[in-house]
């Protein structure tokens, strides 16, 4: 990893990321802005049947399957569920920063208090 990867900011890189979905997308019917949003919303819940199934293979709860994964997994699982949750909102509002921002604060104050 580079100096100038590790300076990339978070949203720069959710904002690349979309951009290349965008490019790379089927082409659909007339409510394609409508369809791509519940893709993107779609793709999240797979996402986190993902990061589920990394815990039960790291547990060893399927007896069948045993130990499958572990707990390095289950972070990288983690990771994908909030790349693929800021891609959507990203999706659903170019401010996407500017609104993940604002409700972080908002849940920031009521959980913890004024700063």
């Amino acid at each position: 990893m580079t100096d100038q990867d590790t300076r990339t900011d978070l949203w720069d890189s959710i904002d690349d990321l979309w951009a290349w979905l965008e490019a790379n997308r089927p082409q659909e019917a007339s409510n394609a802005q409508e369809a791509t949003v519940l893709m993107r919303v779609l793709k999240l819940s797979e996402e986190v049947g993902e990061v589920a199934q990394a815990v039960i293979g790291a547990t060893g709860r399927n007896p069948r399957k045993g130990v499958t994964h572990d707990w390095d997994d289950v972070q990288a699982e983690l990771c994908d569920v909030v790349i693929t949750a800021m891609v959507a909102l990203r999706t659903l509002t170019p401010d996407a920063r500017e609104v993940f921002t604002g409700h972080l604060a908002r849940v920031r104050q009521r959980s913890l208090g004024p700063s």
